[in-house]
């Protein structure tokens, strides 16, 4: 009896090696699927972090032939000294508290009007997403020209009004420089958010408007109490990207403006970004992008509190 016990037991320590030799090429071949970005996130966001943190203590500079030196909290302490880190700080501020609202709620609009069933929607939906697909350089650039004092809105303008109203160099002036970029950028984005809330949209059953129908509830009530609330985590997201997006508000400035005219349009990423490349100036740029990301961060948590879900 022992024999026989012994003999149906053998084979059961190979299954198990067979076993634990198959979890390990399989954790194997995950760690080897996932090395590439994990490789990249560490590459790109891990170790620029830290060295920001790092350079933020010192005075490196780009190029300078002495080595850099550790002097504390004097970065921080010029930065909040710093008339145009406050500017910039107003500017991306006042650009993300208009974006995101007028950005979020355009799109929401547009998305309950190519989520009808009709003929022909899928060409407005094309259209609405055209600019997206289109680089944010070359919209810049074309905007730029329309927004010359001899560009297309000064000739459209002048027409409407029947010559009443005089052409503006819409760029070179402080009091119109943000709201045009702003007018731009809402118009460029618009439509990359549309389809976050017509992906939203289409996840609402149908049978709660079926029911909203027989209760005689009107528009304004189905979308009050059936598609409002259905879209909690969706805009969730597009409240959170949006917000993101506009506070690393650069490449429109970078090329339309350049911070100008009297820093009216300058931003925290371009005041960096021209601080520590086109001045030099290393190790002050990363005080500013190190205070700048803690801003950030909390304003995400900050949103992600306020849009949690409540039992």
């Amino acid at each position: 009896m022992t024999t026989l016990t012994a003999a149906r037991e053998r084979p059961r320590p190979v299954r198990r090696t067979r076993k634990t030799h198959a979890r390990r090429r399989e954790g194997l071949t995950a760690l080897g699927m996932a090395a590439p970005a994990v490789v990249l996130l560490i590459v790109f966001v891990v170790v620029p972090l830290a060295l920001t943190f790092a350079l933020a203590f010192t005075d490196a500079r780009l190029i300078s032939p002495t080595p850099a030196r550790f002097v504390g909290l004097d970065n921080f302490t010029r930065l909040f000294q710093d008339p145009v880190f406050f500017k910039s700080l107003r500017n991306t501020a006042y650009f993300a508290a208009v974006v995101v609202p007028l950005q979020g709620g355009l799109a929401l609009v547009l998305a309950l009007l190519v989520n009808a069933k009709v003929r022909g929607v899928n060409f407005f939906r094309t259209v609405y997403f055209l600019p997206v697909v289109t680089s944010m350089v070359v919209v810049s650039l074309l905007w730029t020209f329309l927004y010359r004092q001899d560009g297309l809105v000064n000739h459209v303008l002048s027409a409407l009004t029947l010559g009443h109203v005089e052409g503006r160099d819409w760029l070179g002036d402080p009091a119109t420089a943000m709201p045009a970029i702003i007018l731009m950028s809402v118009w460029q984005g618009v439509g990359f958010h549309m389809i976050i809330w017509l992906a939203g949209l289409q996840t609402i059953p149908a049978e709660l408007y079926e029911a909203a129908d027989l209760d005689g509830a009107t528009r304004w009530h189905r979308f009050r109490h059936v598609t409002w609330p259905g879209l909690r985590a969706t805009r969730t997201f597009v409240l959170i990207t949006i917000t993101i997006q506009a506070l690393g508000l650069f490449t429109q400035i970078n090329v339309m403006t350049e911070g100008g005219p009297l820093d009216s349009t300058t931003t925290v990423v371009y005041q960096a970004m021209r601080t520590g490349y086109e001045q030099q100036q290393t190790a002050y740029a990363a005080s500013i992008s190190l205070v700048f990301f803690v801003l950030v961060l909390a304003v995400s948590l900050v949103q992600r509190f306020l849009t949690r879900e409540k039992d």
